[in-house]
């Protein structure tokens, strides 16, 4: 049996390694070439805040602030907390920084990882990955739709064939506290049958049984009151412009009048974007990205009033459902068509210089600076299948000269080193 390392990974974290490094940089291109078409400035915030940003931003009573936020006392005795999510960073940052004195709307993303303290488990990590758009000074239903729809196009990129966009209003503060109240009557009559946390949601937010994954709950809750059939005059007329802005560009979407998202700071559009093909395979629905609109969290966080509305995905997740996708591709890397081969001290420091000149000429040049056989270094050239190797000695170092051997042939030549990049570009071009 083999040895346990004595460190490793602290639990529910992981190395992102070589071989994964692609699908993540796939997301992060997708992302940004559509970020940069609709106009989204990027963002990066600090992976550690003041914890009462989450606590009063998303809510006391979410399972994120009550069991999974990661959070300390400094020496100086700051209260701070490693970021949890990433909305109320921005929204910090837009305060702070003055942005709501810029032109409306201000439109951002980020990418980056962010921190619960959850039971790890398939797609869930402890430190996690997300990239997040955020649309901030706008109140417009078209604003709801187009961040659904930039989601839903990067998600399509990424070649996500079959995806389902679940869609609700939870209303404001003029309809939901009504809502909230035959909630509670609801649930109250049937106590006894809610699981143990679904009781204590009962007592500090009833909406958040609506999100229970328990069996026995979500057939409770199938038959509750629907938020839609209780909205005020201004949500129920934003939701459906919404949703005609959704039909007109023909995006599929499905009403889940039961869906409120984890976050307490949500008003009116949540919604939440499944891979069919996801739940084929694990009949489990694990949403791929969501969001909602959240009109009152920059007040509640000292700002002026000021509507927004953003979304977040799980790349972690995505990136290792894009490593069972054929049909993705990749930007191949420049493979280096020249290896540099050196021997003694002297042909050793003449190539670092020679190295900078392919570096500056952007042409892609391997070596083994750390060999002093010629077998070993040209073993290694046959290895990475290069066509050229050039070869700089003691010799040619002192003369100022260098060897250029066709892997192909056997050929060799020699020219002025001073001429060889020159001589370089045109074989790669005539080869």
């Amino acid at each position: 049996m083999a040895k346990k390392p004595k460190f490793q990974a602290p639990t529910g974290m992981h190395d992102i390694l070589p071989g994964d490094q692609k699908y993540f940089q796939k997301i992060y291109d997708v992302t940004k070439n559509i970020a940069d078409f609709y106009g989204f400035k990027k963002i990066d915030t600090p992976m550690v805040e003041e914890a009462e940003l989450f606590s009063r931003g998303i809510g006391l009573s979410t399972d994120i602030v009550q069991k999974e936020m990661y959070s300390f006392k400094t020496k100086g005795g700051d209260f701070l907390a490693l970021r949890p999510e990433g909305t109320a960073p921005v929204v910090r940052a837009f305060i702070e920084q003055g942005m709501q004195n810029l032109p409306q709307p201000v439109k951002l993303w980020y990418f980056g990882p962010f921190f619960r303290y959850e039971k790890p488990q398939a797609g869930r990590f402890r430190q996690f990955w997300q990239f997040g758009f955020e649309v901030l000074g706008e109140k417009s239903p078209v604003i709801d739709m187009q961040i659904i729809q930039v989601f839903y196009n990067i998600l399509r990129e990424l070649k996500f064939q079959d995806l389902t966009v679940e869609i609700n209003s939870i209303g404001d503060h003029q309809c939901r506290p009504y809502y909230k109240k035959l909630l509670v009557s609801y649930f109250k009559s049937r106590v006894s049958s809610l699981c143990s946390n679904c009781r204590k949601r009962l007592k500090e937010n009833v909406l958040r049984i609506l999100d229970c994954k328990e069996g026995k709950c979500q057939r409770i809750v199938s038959q509750a009151p629907q938020i839609l059939d209780h909205l005020c005059g201004e949500c129920h007329d934003h939701f459906k412009e919404v949703l005609e802005f959704l039909d007109e560009i023909n995006l599929p979407y499905q009403l889940n009048p039961y869906l409120v998202r984890g976050l307490d700071y949500y008003t009116k559009t949540v919604f939440e974007i499944f891979s069919q093909e996801e739940f084929l395979e694990k009949k489990t629905k694990n949403s791929l990205a969501g969001g909602g609109r959240y009109d009152s969290l920059v007040k509640l966080l000292g700002g002026k009033d000021t509507p927004a509305c953003g979304c977040a995905a799980g790349i972690d997740r995505i990136a290792a459902l894009l490593k069972t996708k054929t049909s993705l591709k990749f930007i191949p890397l420049s493979r280096p068509r020249i290896f540099l081969a050196q021997l003694g001290g002297l042909g050793k420091r003449r190539s670092l210089g020679l190295l900078e000149e392919f570096r500056k000429a952007k042409i892609p040049i391997a070596e083994s600076l750390s060999k002093d056989s010629l077998r070993s270094q040209l073993g290694r050239a046959n290895r990475i299948g290069v066509d050229f190797v050039l070869i700089l000695g003691q010799k040619e170092a002192l003369e100022d000269q260098i060897i250029i051997r066709d892997m192909k042939t056997g050929k060799q030549q020699t020219i002025k080193l001073e001429k060889v990049i020159e001589k370089m570009k045109k074989k790669l071009k005539n080869n």
